[in-house]
């Protein structure tokens, strides 16, 4: 975490409640990128059912990218993220913190993964920055899950 680079710094931090609780929280740094950021910004977290649901596929991206999230239970750990894992991950759990519908999530998750860079982070800066970023992860969901027509 201590390089200075031109680009912002995320970290996840993680904490293991016990068997099948995990929680998951992506936060913004302070680094020399962003002067603006003075403190950290919380990006996104998940937990509970909707983490369980999608706990698999998010820590196999996590360990692809060489960090594995330990079975250590209450205790927090922190690691370092790069800013597309963050981006993409922070927008699946802002996506999916609100939602109950199983199948729903699972087309949803798959939408999301094939997002490109620029449209994940066009949406998560949306649903960051706007007055009202409910309406605008409403409109994402009805985007991703409308019927496609060939």
């Amino acid at each position: 975490m201590g390089e200075t680079t031109n680009t912002p710094h995320y970290e996840l931090r993680a904490w293991n409640h016990g068997v099948g609780n995990l929680e998951l929280v992506i936060w913004q740094m302070p680094c020399e990128a962003t002067p603006h950021v003075t403190e950290p910004i919380r990006i996104a977290g998940l937990k509970g059912r909707n983490m369980a649901f999608v706990e698999d596929k998010v820590l196999r991206t996590l360990k692809r990218e060489g960090i594995d999230i330990g079975p250590a239970p209450k205790k927090q750990q922190t690691v370092a993220l790069n800013e597309n894992l963050a981006m993409s991950i922070g927008l699946l759990f802002r996506v999916l913190a609100p939602m109950r519908n199983a199948e729903r999530m699972r087309l949803l998750t798959s939408e999301i993964e094939h997002m490109d860079k620029e449209e994940i982070a066009y949406w998560l800066g949306m649903a960051m920055h706007r007055r009202n970023p409910r309406r605008v992860l409403c409109a994402l969901r009805i985007l991703l899950t409308a019927p496609k027509d060939n």
